[in-house]
């Protein structure tokens, strides 16, 4: 695929004008021209698909079995129903088997490569070219306007005139690799409004008593079960030098709130104050016990920082229901996340309440279109968001 500069047009005129290259553009893209529409992808970073090909340990956690509306966050939780309700995980599925990718369940629903990321990019860039898709990269765009019948998009390699435009640029996660507040922008220009942008599936940071238990036990991975505003999930914690990471933290990300509170359960499953009490009269010491559901190192540290490493028949009975209510509801409030470095997602976006749910289009905007993670559509971890990059794209790709 050729990416040159000499020989483009100084105004190219086309159906339509996509940008952004991610996963949502691409499928956008290749959707559009393969049924007959001109179509451009314009993509400013100098990879391609660089957010695919470092996703899931380089092996794309490209969608999720069980797909529905309710694994999606929004201040508009029905707008998402549309766009999946037509395009499915079979969909993307069949098209991963067109193309001989293999790829193996996870858990939980949610599927890989069996070899690299890079295959998904391959199969995006193969799709594109079946619709002979043209390209713009890397290509710097200047800004976007209303023209007669349909827009003008100026960049760094001249005007393109297109009687639609997707912007597909996706949040503002890992900005090293190209994140960019373009569609934010656009959307703000032509007074759509945006709902404040906030990092999202993102480890969390907490005061420095907190810090400095949680750095003590670093590496340590817990089974726990974690609660925020709503939301909850059981799956591992991890105890890291800056504080709380691993997946149900950042499944909780999504929903927590600055002030917030969580509520973890450190032996979900367990019924923690019958098993101490019916052991209550033993000698055996607390962090010994412990020591059989977690760690021993994360068993001693927490009986030494609640100063109960001691016999279990010198804590008494209050004492006893005391920590077993404590380890099944461990209350902390976060600081704050380490940021869009560290986000996998962007939560917020372009507000769902000015888009189609079926187009994608702006209502009050013809022929402007908005996909992808630019959107206030956030997924839950485990392929949910490449997955409304897909659907979300070709429900775009479908209408222009």
């Amino acid at each position: 695929m050729r990416y040159g500069r000499a020989t483009m047009p100084r105004v190219l005129e086309v159906d339509a004008a996509i940008i952004g290259a991610g996963a949502a553009g691409m499928m956008c893209a290749a959707v559009a021209g393969q049924r007959g529409r001109r179509v451009v992808l314009i993509e400013h970073y100098h990879r391609l698909g660089e957010k695919i090909r470092i996703s899931g340990g380089g092996r794309c956690n490209f969608t999720n079995l069980g797909c529905t509306a309710e694994n999606y966050l929004s201040q508009n939780p029905h707008f998402c129903r549309s766009a999946l309700a037509r395009f499915g995980p079979a969909d993307f599925i069949a098209l991963v088997e067109r193309y001989g990718i293999a790829y193996h369940e996870k858990t939980r629903g949610q599927l890989f490569c069996d070899g690299s990321a890079s295959q998904i990019v391959d199969l995006l860039q193969r799709e594109c070219a079946l619709g002979d898709v043209q390209w713009r990269m890397p290509c710097q765009v200047i800004d976007v306007d209303a023209a007669s019948e349909g827009f003008v998009v100026r960049t760094d390699q001249g005007s393109v005139h297109a009687k639609a435009v997707v912007i597909a640029t996706g949040g503002l996660t890992v900005p090293k690799i190209g994140a960019s507040p373009l569609g934010y922008r656009v959307a703000a220009q032509f007074g759509i409004a945006v709902v404040a942008p906030q990092p999202a599936l993102v480890p969390l940071a907490f005061d420095a008593e907190v810090k400095a238990f949680c750095a003590a036990l670093a590496g340590i991975a817990l089974d726990s079960e974690v609660g925020c505003n709503g939301g909850r999930f059981r799956d591992q914690i991890l105890f890291t030098h800056r504080g709380l990471s691993g997946p149900a933290i950042l499944q909780i990300s999504s929903y927590w709130r600055a002030g917030a509170t969580l509520e973890i359960d450190l032996a979900p499953g367990h019924d923690l104050e019958a098993w101490l009490l019916g052991e209550r009269h033993g000698r055996q010491r607390l962090d010994n016990m412990l020591a059989a559901l977690w760690p021993k190192r994360l068993a001693q540290a927490w009986c030494a920082a609640n100063q109960c490493a001691t016999p279990l028949n010198e804590l008494g009975e209050k004492r006893l229901r005391e920590i077993a209510h404590a380890i099944r509801c461990w209350r902390l409030v976060p600081a704050g996340t380490l940021g869009y470095n560290k986000a996998e997602v962007t939560r917020g976006g372009v507000d769902t309440r000015a888009l189609s749910s079926k187009t994608m289009a702006a209502l009050r905007v013809p022929g402007l279109h908005f996909i992808g993670e630019v959107v206030d559509v956030t997924g839950w971890l485990g392929g949910y968001n490449f997955h409304w990059a897909w659907a979300s794209g070709h429900a775009a790709g479908e209408s222009i």
